[in-house]
């Protein structure tokens, strides 16, 4: 939560109850090889704006429909998950 909070900007960020939502494991260079990332979902309160920080290059809201142009195999499964726990949820 703090990590998305200080990428963002954005404050009063929330965590979906229920923990993790996916845990992601994929290969990166030596001298480590693996790198194992807790993926959960953030909810940032309505109408907010995010703000670029000393943690953060560029940022800007994406729609469902847009992040498999944009982001990677791990992400686009993280917000496939994000997407199917909100809907469960209501």
């Amino acid at each position: 939560l703090r990590e998305a909070s200080e990428e963002s900007g954005i404050s009063g960020l929330t965590l979906l109850p229920g923990g993790p939502v996916t845990l992601d494991r994929h290969p990166i260079p030596a001298p480590c090889h693996w790198h194992l990332d807790v993926q959960y979902v953030a909810l940032a309160p309505s109408g907010s704006t995010e703000q670029i920080s000393d943690e953060s290059l560029d940022l800007r809201w994406f729609a469902y429909d847009e992040v498999a142009s944009v982001a990677d195999t791990s992400v686009i499964r993280l917000t496939e998950l994000a997407r199917a726990a909100l809907e469960r949820r209501g």
